[in-house]
């Protein structure tokens, strides 16, 4: 008996409404569209993002970041909140966290500051709004609220001359078109630089001089520039955040030194950090967790030169970190890293700079609490860090779903399919580019290297690809022209293109362009012609090719003179397909029962499965093989050691037997990794069964079996999944990808890999 295989696993491509593995041949490609008039075409399709700015409503143009809540301008104006919002500092009309962007009110907002629970923003007429909590009068109305406070913004005064605002713990500052500075809220350090500590529940002005240019409100302290480049602090100087050389609270703003050439400068909890005009970094205050940077944790009194670059173009102090962006477009973070906020992949504390990522083109960040908030030169909106409240804006709010690394949030352009072979993943965007990422000791993600990838790459510049599955450890895929391309292992022939080579880029096989789809196993692969016409080939040891024979192919081979096949998968060594009439017929190992024709014999060539004329999908796995019926009950058969059937038994079946969970139908999608399986039900819901020694269910549970059905995540609606060996892959109706399982070769694509590095929940990719 041919031993089970237990390692690595089949694809199981994401699809809509229709289950992974389905290859259907009732039309041609559309090359007008790019996409197949078969059942390829019910894949989420979403909308284009323009990365190139010409569509401007979809490009964001700044962010800030507090402790707990986040917002962001586009660049037509409009102002979009997310995160904490239990005293209504959201400004949405209501106390309600959100999980996503969410837009408020109004229109043509130039500029938004948001302190601890309050924000504060500039409209494009000149005039002043706030929402929030008002506990110090942070929302300069004239009252005091010890309740909620505002939900909703309300209008500042009558002036409509204010250019920008900056929000600190519970106090605020804004500067006028005349260059004067105001302040108002907590006053208690002096923080509002009127030479006093009493609160003020309208905006004062701080002195009389009119050249203010920029300002930044730490937690109890305030810096700020002035026209001729000079630099100002007053307020709390408990650690030395004013860099006056001293630990003394200042209720007057006191200059920075004498220096003339400030340019920008951020304020943190404690620290403060600035870059002067030669492009130096400068810092000081606190610095017990390396906030500073100078690869030390001793408080500076004074500003200290933060390493010899002077190519830094922004920073930004988080309350114990900071992140900077220099002018090369590469991003560093250093400080406190307990919830991932410096977004290296890890939770170490970072003393001096360190870059995160790899990527050149970003221009501005904010940094909160302990989340972080960045733009990308295209307008791309990326967050990364704690998440307990929504204010990543990935659509999420608990801690398991805080980001490692930078992601960008659901106004990227869309994933449209996805496809997880043994240890790796690939996907296609809507606009037909093609991405990979995982394990590539044999070259299956296309790169030309094999070097494995812990986040998305794309693979090579053709922006034409509609289709694409992942085998064991090779890939295949085609184009609208209806050609299909394989790469990776080869050792059994399953690439077809006549050689045992393995390829680490894609190459076409073969001249034909009627290709309509294709699927990857653990060693042998099979296709659909528009004809209607089924072809194998690969690794042939138990009949998997069906053609009656036991000899292996390196090229595609047509099984049988049957036409009218509309669906087909692979499992390790067997395969099982549908008609045209609804019927099914499997072929090849059958040692479990796999095939369900009620033996453990091994078919040659296809045989038909009972009766019934109602199968509409199906996917198979190792040993194991899964269908539904028109009526969208869901039957599965063959090894369920794992529990794997979803019958409530660890009994192999040779017969098709119902997977039942609460309701018997509702079924639309299901993938099968090597021992556990993922589906989705018509309402949306996401589900998941069989061995989880990985996290592979997604359902925050480790080292058990579950051999029913368990829903997973309350997050809706799902669109279609995708199984590796080990992991699992999810699609959103939004066009987002969720990843959760081993995580050994990065194939998570979540910026780590390791063999600490799994999820048990699903977790969104970049």
């Amino acid at each position: 008996m041919i031993n089970r295989v237990s390692s690595k696993l089949l694809v199981r491509e994401l699809f809509v409404f229709i289950t992974a593995v389905v290859l259907s041949a009732c039309g041609g490609t559309d090359n007008s569209t790019g996409t197949t008039s078969n059942d390829e075409s019910n894949v989420l399709s979403g909308s284009n993002v323009n990365v190139n700015n010409e569509n401007v409503a979809t490009v964001w143009k700044t962010v800030d970041a507090s402790w707990q809540h986040s917002a962001a301008i586009k660049s037509d104006g409009t102002l979009w909140t997310w995160g904490d919002n239990g005293f209504g500092e959201l400004g949405d009309g209501t106390n309600s966290n959100r999980e996503v962007p969410v837009q408020i009110s109004g229109a043509e907002w130039k500029s938004v500051a948001t302190g601890n629970i309050h924000t504060i923003a500039v409209k494009g007429d000149g005039t002043l709004w706030a929402w929030g909590n008002n506990f110090y009068g942070q929302l300069g109305n004239g009252a005091v609220n010890y309740g909620a406070g505002e939900n909703a913004p309300v209008h500042i005064g009558n002036d409509n001359d204010w250019v920008s605002v900056s929000a600190g713990y519970d106090y605020s500052v804004a500067i006028k078109e005349n260059g004067t500075l105001w302040a108002w809220g907590n006053n208690m350090r002096g923080q509002l630089g009127d030479d006093a500590t009493v609160d003020h529940y309208v905006p004062v002005q701080i002195g009389s001089s009119k050249n203010w240019i920029s300002l930044a409100a730490g937690n109890l302290h305030v810096v700020a520039i002035k026209a001729d480049g000079t630099l100002w602090a007053w307020g709390d100087n408990t650690f030395g955040q004013l860099g006056d050389g001293t630990t003394e609270q200042r209720n007057l703003p006191i200059q920075v030194g004498t220096d003339t050439d400030w340019v920008t400068v951020s304020a943190g909890n404690y620290h403060t950090l600035a870059i002067k005009r030669d492009g130096t970094l400068w810092g000081w205050g606190s610095n017990g967790v390396g906030q500073l940077g100078d690869g030390a944790s001793i408080q500076r009194l004074s500003p200290a030169q933060i390493g010899l670059d002077a190519n830094w173009a922004a920073v930004t102090a988080g309350a114990f970190h900071t992140i900077a962006v220099k002018s090369d477009g590469t991003l560093w973070g250093w400080g406190d890293n307990w919830r991932n906020q410096l977004g290296d992949g890890t939770t170490t504390q970072r003393r001096s700079p360190t870059r995160i990522g790899v990527d050149t083109d970003w221009s501005r960040a904010a940094a909160g609490g302990a989340h972080n908030i960045a733009l990308k030169r295209n307008g791309t909106l990326w967050t990364w860090g704690q998440n307990d409240y929504g204010q990543l804006g990935n659509g999420t709010s608990v801690r398991t779903q805080d980001r490692r690394i930078p992601t960008r949030i659901n106004d990227a352009m869309v994933w449209k399919k996805i496809a997880a072979g043994g240890d790796h993943t690939v996907g296609i965007k809507d606009d037909g580019t093609l991405w990979a990422w995982g394990d590539n000791t044999n070259g299956q993600l296309g790169d030309g290297t094999t070097v494995y990838r812990k986040n998305p790459i794309q693979i090579g510049g053709a922006t034409d690809w509609t289709f694409a599955t992942a085998g064991t450890s090779y890939t295949l895929a085609l184009k609208n022209d209806g050609t299909l391309w394989a790469w990776g292992y080869n050792g059994f022939g399953q690439l077809g293109d006549g050689t045992t080579i393995d390829r680490h880029q894609p190459i076409r096989i073969g001249t034909a362009t009627n290709w309509t789809s294709v699927v990857a196993g653990y060693s042998h692969s099979v296709a659909l012609k528009t004809d209607g016409t089924l072809w194998a080939w690969g690794d042939n040891a138990s009949n998997q090719l069906g053609i009656n024979t036991l000899t292996r192919s390196n090229v595609p081979i047509k099984i049988s003179s049957s036409i009218g096949w509309r669906s087909v998968a692979v499992g390790a060594f067997h395969t099982v397909a549908i008609k045209a009439d609804g019927t099914l017929w499997a072929w090849g190992g059958n040692w479990y029962g796999q095939l369900g024709d009620g033996t453990n014999t091994n078919q040659n060539v296809p045989v038909q499965i009972g009766t019934d004329q109602d199968w509409s999908t199906v996917a198979a796995g190792s040993g194991d093989t899964f269908a539904i019926k028109s009526d969208t009950s869901l039957w599965g058969w063959g090894y369920n050691q794992s529990g794997q059937l979803g019958d409530g038994s660890v009994e192999n079946r040779s017969s098709p037997v119902q997977v039942q969970a609460g309701a018997e139908t509702g079924w639309i999608n299901i993938a099968i990794g090597d021992d556990h399986c993922v589906a989705i039900k018509a309402d949306g819901t996401l589900w998941a069964w069989g061995y989880n020694l990985y996290g592979q269910r997604g359902d925050d549970v480790n080292l058990t079996v579950d051999s029913t059905p368990s829903r997973i995540s309350d997050d809706t609606p799902w669109s279609g999944v995708a199984a590796g060996a080990q992991h699992s892959v999810a699609l959103k109706a939004d066009g987002t990808v969720f990843t959760w399982g081993n995580n050994y070769y990065g194939q998570l694509g979540i910026g780590v890999s390791g063999i600490d590095q799994n999820s048990l929940v699903p977790i969104a990719i970049p």
